[in-house]
């Protein structure tokens, strides 16, 4: 069973150093939120064709399609989440006294 939260690919970016010639890409914050942003729809959208599969008899059978659901909802749930602690993160920093 796979985690939850790797499907994300969270984790530290990778960041070139100056002068260092590399392919290393720079990932902001946005990118990273869009690209798990992106990795839900897909999940979403695997969720939907297998359930769809499944009602319309081909071949699907009702494990897989329950199993594709639970991971798009368990990733729905996780991005809330994420969505959540920015807004919070946000309203804190609006708070503070400059």
């Amino acid at each position: 069973m796979t985690n939850p939260v790797s499907a994300f690919n969270i984790g530290p970016a990778t960041t070139g150093q100056a002068g260092q010639s590399g392919g290393a890409r720079e990932w902001g914050f946005v990118e990273t939120l869009r690209g798990a942003m992106d990795q839900v729809n897909e999940l979403q959208g695997a969720a939907d064709a297998k359930v769809s599969g499944l009602l319309e008899g081909n071949g699907m059978d009702v494990h897989s399609a329950m199993i594709a659901v639970e991971k798009a909802d368990l990733s729905f749930q996780l991005m809330m989440q994420v969505r959540n602690k920015i807004v919070a993160a946000y309203q804190e920093i609006s708070r503070m006294q400059f």
